[in-house]
């Protein structure tokens, strides 16, 4: 494959995760460029993974509208190589099932599964912003008889992962806040090109409302959506070269309790509001085909800013109301389910081993299993299972998907 070949895939993929496009457009398209370079059977296999736990909220192929049952069971319920949250633990966030055999796949449970649908060779991608957050993860297969997935292969997937993930993230994102489910559902506004307020969202008013040095009530917007809005649609805005009716844009601080421009040139910041919470500022620019942009009419020269709490914390009350887990506990099960070791989770908890191991006994109480995998299984299936399941009927009727665990509550 001609380098140049590469280069422009790359290009593509990075300029289409800055598109805002919703979640299955950007996965199609996103798969036409990955074909060019790494050929493979049928359509990829695309996962939204929630950051907290690793665990799949989302399956979308366009050759397999529903995920089969016994893939998840096999997932979730049996020790083997190669598998998602594995994959998106380890430092080199790319994994394929011969290297992970040694060579003999045949070992693997996984690959039996998968010369089932036709594919003996595969190749999982985390899919994982510059920051470390995972946000899905990519599948993709060969047939029997074709070449093994190349070094050169692998090395272009880990370089458009971080890409992915960001369309992944900004997609799930949007999808919340112009179709919002529960209380704490991100809200949205979008700024035309001469920075006037065109389209607000549900839940808008209460966080902008929270910002401090705004009047969401006498329409003046806070100086950080503005600063965010100018850093997402480049330094023509940023500097209030607009022309006619251009406004002098604040720049992101870093005082105490001020805005905090996030890492990797993302338009992004975090800032504490009135109420005290930290709040995290989005700015999204628009394209006419993407659902905020459809919101707003066109997308010329308009960005979306969204704001949602910035540690928003989904897991943890489903753990609470449906086991009865302390914080500590749920801390643990956090660790546990991104599959680490008592070890690990010791040492992320500043706890010794043998405290780790009596809050396990206690979680397994509590749970009703008997060890780390059955665990991993029952709130998979009691959760998040329910998710993936609603998001594929999202995508049939071209709905936002949803990114966290499934809340019968909300």
């Amino acid at each position: 494959m001609h380098a140049s070949t590469r280069e422009r895939a790359v290009d593509e993929v990075a300029r289409l995760a800055r598109c805002g496009l919703d979640l299955v457009a950007f996965w199609d398209a996103a798969a036409r460029a990955l074909g060019r370079v790494v050929p493979h059977l049928g359509a990829p296999c695309w996962y939204t993974l929630d950051p907290a736990s690793l665990l799949i909220t989302s399956h979308v192929n366009a050759e397999m509208p529903e995920i089969p049952a016994e893939w998840l069971a096999q997932e979730y319920f049996e020790d083997d190589v190669n598998q998602l949250a594995a994959v998106a633990r380890s430092a080199r966030g790319v994994s394929t099932l011969h290297e992970a055999t040694s060579g003999d796949p045949t070992t693997s449970p996984r690959w039996h599964a998968n010369m089932a649908y036709g594919g003996d060779q595969e190749l999982i991608a985390a899919l994982r912003t510059r920051s470390g957050d995972v946000w899905g993860a990519l599948g993709l297969y060969r047939e029997p008889g074709r070449p093994l997935f190349d070094a050169a292969e692998v090395a272009f997937v880990q370089s458009v992962a971080p890409a992915l993930a960001e369309g992944a993230r900004r997609a799930l994102l949007v999808g919340e806040a112009t179709d919002p489910e529960g209380p704490n559902a991100p809200g949205m506004v979008v700024l035309g090109p001469r920075w006037e307020l065109e389209f607000a969202s549900p839940g808008a008013g209460r966080w902008l409302g929270d910002l401090p040095d705004g009047d969401w009530d006498a329409g003046r917007l806070p100086s950080v959506v503005l600063a965010v809005a100018a850093r997402a649609l480049g330094p023509a805005e940023e500097t209030g070269g607009g022309g006619a009716g251009a406004v002098a844009l604040p720049a992101l601080g870093d005082g105490a309790g001020g805005p905090q421009a996030e890492g990797g040139g993302d338009a992004s910041a975090r800032v504490r509001g009135r109420s005290g919470r930290w709040l995290a500022v989005h700015g999204l620019p628009l394209a006419s085909e993407t659902a905020a942009g459809a919101a707003a009419g066109d997308g010329g020269g308009r960005v979306a800013v969204v704001v949602e709490p910035a540690d928003p914390v989904r897991l943890a009350p489903l753990l609470m109301r449906a086991h009865g887990l302390t914080e500590r506990e749920q801390d643990v099960t956090r660790l546990v389910l991104q599959g680490h070791s008592t070890a690990e989770v010791a040492a992320a908890l500043y706890l010794s081993p043998h405290t780790v191991q009596q809050h396990l006994k206690a979680i397994f109480d509590k749970t009703g299993v008997r060890s780390r995998r059955d665990l991993v299984g029952k709130v998979f299936f009691a959760h998040y299972e329910p998710r993936v399941r609603d998001n594929e009927a999202r995508a049939l009727r071209n709905a936002p998907l949803r990114g966290g665990p499934f809340d019968p509550a909300v």
